[in-house]
């Protein structure tokens, strides 16, 4: 399956496969040893689960973009996952197509999530009850998280707001922290689901 994703991302130049690992522990040592914009990660793996793995990453720092790939749809997986900072949740059943452009979307900042997988986000964000969730940020945090939600960068955001990308980190950190989730792609559905974009 390794073999064969690599393959599908090689056929497509806007992608280079710099490294891949059969375990956990070797994918994070391979994180750390290399300057990655995406990562795709396995729950199902040797010597420690990709949830472990995920969050040994985001643990060390690593800010690469994360997408799973995997044959689990159970919501438990899907939640644990996102709640972790995963950016993305794709599964394996999909059409090669579909999940290539899926994850090209997750490199350029945008979402990575099967239809089933984005179903299961959105029940829980409805079964929250949201609706002064976001009166705790400012102004700015807004801002941001209204351009994230549009699916831009960190580097985009700075540029359509005139602020430094080290700002925009500074307000994503900030509000994530305020609206208690883990990660962009969980604070952007959260934001969306309140106001009724599916």
């Amino acid at each position: 399956m390794r073999r064969g994703i690599r393959q599908l991302l090689e056929l497509d130049s806007v992608f280079n496969v710099v490294a891949e690992a059969g375990d956990g522990q070797t994918a994070i040592e391979l994180a750390n040893q290399n300057d990655l914009d995406l990562i795709l990660l396995d729950l199902n793996m040797g010597r420690m689960s990709g949830l472990d793995t995920l969050r040994a990453l985001r643990r060390d720092g690593v800010t690469a973009r994360i997408v799973i790939l995997t044959v689990s749809d159970a919501a438990s997986d899907i939640y644990a996952m996102i709640d972790a900072g995963a950016d993305g949740y794709l599964l394996k059943d999909g059409e090669p197509e579909e999940l290539l452009e899926s994850i090209r979307n997750s490199a350029n900042g945008g979402d990575a999530f099967s239809e089933r997988v984005f179903a299961y986000l959105q029940e829980r964000e409805n079964a929250g009850g949201t609706n002064d969730l976001f009166s705790v940020l400012t102004e700015r945090e807004l801002d941001v998280l209204h351009e994230l939600a549009r699916g831009l960068s960190n580097k985009q955001i700075a540029s359509v707001l005139d602020i430094s990308e080290q700002t925009v980190k500074v307000h994503i950190r900030n509000l994530l922290r305020k609206l208690n989730v883990r990660s962009r792609v969980a604070a952007t559905i959260l934001f969306l689901q309140t106001r009724g974009i599916q």
